[in-house]
């Protein structure tokens, strides 16, 4: 796990995508600087995300990336993947840690300072705030702008991602709020050059947070 953790720790861009993405479009946004993909499926067949999971698994490890399991902490050890992503629904971190063992990483996602305060308070590898604005993604949860933002980036003590309708446009507004890493959907699964759209991002975040920093 300490490589993961390393790895994890110089991480910037985080995409998150379904396992209806094709295969080239996963390459292009890795190849244009993602650092962490993640699976999210809420009510497919476990074979069929075991299916998928083996092919996010494959381009992850050609590109040296981290590869994550929204939700299931059994079809993540199944599947191989450096981690486990939990919402505020799923399995407290503490079980679901007794269930994989120290090796995989864990995330929790929070909507507010009172979560992120739980979720510090955890043995989670890291955290995502938000969402920072409306998202189609996120549809139950207000979006919490950029004080939630700051307010992260005063107390988080371990990696983190702000999340929410971030792309090209406000991604930049997003770090000088403090955020050294941001998760997106969007932003490179709907870009016509998904390379290009994840280099972009990247790119944007890294000039912004070292003029922050």
């Amino acid at each position: 796990m300490a490589a993961d953790t390393a790895r994890l720790a110089d991480a910037r861009l985080y995409f998150v995508t379904d396992a209806s993405t094709d295969e080239h479009l996963l390459r292009e946004a890795l190849a244009g600087g993602v650092d962490v993909l993640q699976l999210r499926e809420k009510d497919t067949a476990d074979d069929e995300i075991l299916a998928a999971a083996a092919t996010f698994r494959a381009v992850c490890a050609e590109h040296g990336a981290l590869f994550v399991l929204n939700d299931r902490p059994d079809l993540a050890v199944a599947a191989g993947a450096n981690g486990v992503h939990l919402g505020q629904d799923d399995e407290p971190v503490a079980q679901v840690r007794e269930r994989v063992g120290p090796e995989l990483l864990i995330g929790v996602s929070t909507h507010s300072r009172e979560q992120l305060a739980d979720a510090l308070a955890t043995g989670a590898d890291y955290v995502c705030v938000g969402p920072v604005y409306a998202t189609p993604t996120k549809p139950d949860y207000p979006a919490v702008g950029l004080e939630l933002v700051r307010h992260a980036a005063g107390v988080t003590d371990r990696p983190w991602f702000a999340i929410g309708g971030i792309d090209g446009k406000n991604v930049a507004e997003v770090a000088a709020a403090g955020a050294p890493r941001v998760v997106v959907v969007r932003a490179i699964r709907d870009a016509p050059e998904p390379r290009v759209a994840a280099a972009g991002l990247r790119t944007a975040l890294e000039e912004t947070s070292a003029n922050v920093e």
